[in-house]
């Protein structure tokens, strides 16, 4: 465990916390987040994993301004709801995505595990998006992101990220039932 990686770590936990309250001031701890995990994942050859920091660090950027404009009568974000079947074409996107995603990053990398962590990644985006857009739907993917997630970072040796994936794996749990309470 690195400094880096508790810094990281830290501020994820921070940022998940407050987008579970549907706080925007989620944001400026999952920039610096994102940008530390860059980092940290480059240098475990986890190359999904560090591009997909890159995506977060834009589509996060693009929440926060999304977030700020979409309060409702109480000041809180308002929560939206997908069709069943946009929930559908979500689904489908990401198997093909995560297929060719896969190959791509077993073909052309020596990535330490191409098809999980193009799983997570692929799965990831779906769900930054999907938040960003204050989807609750999200919070089902980013469970199931979580349960990928933990098993492969321990077999990196990456425990306290792997600790976290679990923290946030039952924060995400907690955000899906405070995001249905609240849904519009």
């Amino acid at each position: 465990m690195s400094p880096i990686e508790a810094t990281a770590s830290l501020l994820g936990l921070i940022n998940i916390v407050l987008v579970v309250r549907r706080s925007i001031w989620n944001y400026p701890f999952a920039l610096a987040m994102v940008a530390l995990y860059a980092w940290i994942f480059f240098h475990e050859k986890l190359y999904s994993d560090s591009l997909l920091q890159l995506f977060f660090f834009a589509v996060n950027l693009y929440g926060w301004r999304n977030w700020a404009r979409s309060r409702g009568e109480s000041g809180e974000v308002v929560v939206e709801t997908l069709g069943w079947p946009a929930r559908g074409g979500w689904a489908i996107g990401a198997a093909v995505v995560i297929a060719l995603w896969g190959a791509m990053m077993h073909r052309l990398t020596d990535a330490a595990w191409p098809w999980w962590d193009g799983s997570i990644a692929v799965l990831s985006i779906a769900a930054q998006i999907l938040q960003s857009r204050r989807n609750w739907e999200c919070w089902v993917l980013w469970i199931l992101v979580d349960l990928l997630a933990v098993p492969l970072f321990a077999v990196k040796g990456l425990w306290l990220t792997a600790g976290l994936y679990g923290v946030f794996l039952v924060l995400s749990g907690w955000g899906l039932v405070d995001w249905l309470r609240a849904r519009k």
